[in-house]
Order: structure tokens, then sequence, then C-alpha cells
């Protein structure tokens, strides 16, 4: 319940990001954006660093839009 569908979480004091992109699909990423290092902030339809704009996808970390160059690192979740 504390992750929404088609959403997701930030857990900043575990750098992880914690999303749902399908009803009872779950995936976790590093909380760190590839461009500089900033900690995303925000989860919306994207997983979302206010540093400098760049978002990726929920379903895989893959870049959305930039400037990072790369997507972000799935990290192992057990629910």
């Amino acid at each position: 319940a504390d992750i929404p569908v088609g959403g997701g979480v930030v857990l900043a004091d575990r750098n992880t990001v914690v999303t749902q992109p399908v009803e009872g699909e779950f995936r976790a990423f590093t909380a760190t954006c590839t461009h500089e290092g900033c900690l995303v902030a925000t989860v919306t339809d994207t997983i979302n660093c206010t540093c400098h704009g760049s978002r990726y996808a929920l379903a895989d970390g893959s870049v959305v839009a930039g400037p990072a160059p790369s997507p972000l690192a799935g990290r192992a979740i057990t629910l």
C-alpha cells in the first residue's frame, strides 16, 4: 500500500527507489542519478531527478529524458 501502482517511493536513507509499474510487480533501483550523482527526488509516472531534469522509467530504470547518460542500476528486492 506504501508503493502506488504506476508510481513509487524514494527511500533516501537506503539510496533506493522502489516502483510498482503494474499491480503486483515491484522494481528497485539506486536513487543516485547517473548524470552528476544527485539523489532522485520524486516518483510520478517517472523517477525524477530535480537537479538537472533527468527522468527514468519505472519498469526498468532506463533514461526517459536526459541529461542522464545511462539507466539507474537495478537493486535486488525482497517483499
